[in-house]
C-alpha cells in the first residue's frame, strides 16, 4: 500500500511499469532529425508552395523561373520569390541566376521524396474518406491460389509448375498490399499472374515491340499511356503499365478518360523485374531510378503532369500530351502504322 508522498518500491524511478512491455524510445526518430524534418514539413505546409513544387517536378527540364511560377499562381513576383526562398532555405530547392532571371529546380536529394509526396501521399490525403474496409483476404487463400496455379500451368507448360505457383503467390501478395477491398482480389491475381507469365515466357521469335510504362502509383499517367498505345496499335504492340508504389485504385479523375479509350477494368500493378526484362522500351514518368537498367533495353523519361490532383481540364491536357508522345513513339516503333490525325 502506498501513501501520499511515497513511491511504490516495485516501480523503477521513471514510473514505468515493467509489466506494460518493452520500452521503445530507441526506435523513435532522433530529436535532431525530428527537428530537421519538422522544419522542412513546416516549409512545405503551404498550398501555394506545394503547387510550385508540383510545377517544378513536371516542368520541361525540371526547372522554372519566377515569372513562370507567378503566372501559375496568379500572384506578384515578390510573393513568389518569398515562397521560393522559404523552400530554398530548407534545402528543398536550388537556384541559379541567368541574366536577369533566377531559375529554380528541386534539389537532387529531394527528388525522390518529392515524388513520394506529390504522387503517393498527396492523393491519399485528398481522396481518403473515413476508414478503409479491413483487408481480411481470402479465408482459404492457399487452396484458391493453388487451384489457380494448376489452371495456369496447363496454359504455360514451358514455364514450369513451380515457377507458376511462385508467380501466382507473389502476384497475390503484391496486390494485397495495396488493396482496400478483397472481393475481386483473386480475379485480379489471375490477370496479373497471366501477364507476368506471358512476360516470362516471351517467345524469342515474337516480332512485336513490347513497351512498359512506369510511374509511381500506376493509377494515372502510365495507365493512360498504355491505353493510348493499345487504342492506336492494338495487338501489334505488347503494352504494360506498372507502379513503383502502386495505389489501391485508379485515380477517379482518370477513369472517364480510360473508359473513353476502351480500357477494360484497369487496376494498379506493382513493377516487376520480369516486365522490365521483357520490354524493348521502358518509359518512366516521375518514378525516379526504381527501374533496373538492363542492356539492350531503350529507356525514356517523360516529364508529364500528375493527373491525381488535376482539374478535369488539367486531366484532359495531360491526356493530350501523352497522346502526342505516344504517337511519336509508335511512329518510330511501327513506321507503317496508319495513325489517325489528332
Amino acid at each position: 500500500m502506498t501513501t501520499a508522498g511515497t513511491h511504490r518500491r516495485d516501480l523503477p524511478p521513471t514510473g514505468h511499469d515493467p509489466g506494460c512491455g518493452p520500452r521503445v524510445e530507441s526506435h523513435a526518430i532522433g530529436t535532431d532529425a525530428a527537428g530537421t524534418v519538422a522544419a522542412t514539413l513546416k516549409a512545405l505546409a503551404d498550398p501555394l508552395r506545394l503547387r510550385m513544387l508540383s510545377f517544378l517536378a513536371t516542368a520541361p527540364g525540371g526547372e522554372a523561373c519566377v515569372c513562370d511560377l507567378a503566372e501559375l499562381a496568379d500572384v506578384s513576383q515578390p510573393t513568389v520569390s518569398h515562397h521560393l526562398k522559404v523552400l530554398r532555405d530548407v534545402g528543398v530547392l536550388t537556384s541559379d541566376r541567368r541574366g536577369t532571371w533566377v531559375w529554380y529546380r528541386i534539389a537532387p536529394g529531394y527528388k525522390a521524396a518529392t515524388s513520394t509526396l506529390l504522387e503517393s501521399f498527396a492523393p491519399a490525403a485528398v481522396h481518403a474518406r473515413g476508414e478503409h474496409p479491413h483487408l481480411a483476404g481470402l479465408e482459404d487463400a492457399d487452396a484458391a491460389l493453388e487451384h489457380l496455379a494448376a489452371e495456369l500451368t496447363a496454359t504455360h507448360p514451358e514455364v514450369g509448375a513451380d515457377v507458376v505457383l511462385r508467380t501466382v503467390r507473389e502476384s497475390y501478395t503484391a496486390l494485397a498490399r495495396s488493396a482496400t477491398v478483397t472481393a475481386h482480389l483473386l480475379a485480379l491475381t489471375d490477370r496479373f499472374a497471366r501477364q507476368r507469365l506471358a512476360d516470362l515466357a516471351r517467345a524469342p521469335h515474337d516480332p512485336r515491340p513490347q513497351v512498359l510504362f512506369v510511374c509511381v502509383a500506376n493509377a494515372g499517367r502510365s495507365q493512360l499511356a498504355a491505353a493510348l498505345v493499345h487504342r492506336y496499335a492494338g495487338d501489334r504492340v505488347v503494352v504494360r503499365s506498372a507502379g513503383s508504389t502502386p495505389a489501391a485504385d485508379v485515380h477517379p479523375a482518370v477513369r472517364p478518360e480510360l473508359a473513353a479509350l476502351g480500357a477494360s477494368e484497369p487496376f494498379p500493378k506493382p513493377l516487376t523485374d520480369d516486365a522490365v526484362r521483357a520490354a524493348d522500351v521502358v518509359v518512366t514518368m516521375g518514378c525516379g531510378d526504381v527501374c533496373p537498367v538492363l542492356p539492350g533495353t531503350r529507356y525514356e523519361d517523360w516529364l508529364v503532369g500528375d493527373p491525381a490532383l488535376a482539374s478535369p481540364a488539367g486531366v484532359a491536357a495531360i491526356r493530350d500530351e501523352l497522346d502526342a508522345r505516344v504517337r511519336a513513339l509508335l511512329a518510330e516503333l511501327l513506321p507503317d502504322l496508319d495513325l489517325p490525325r489528332p
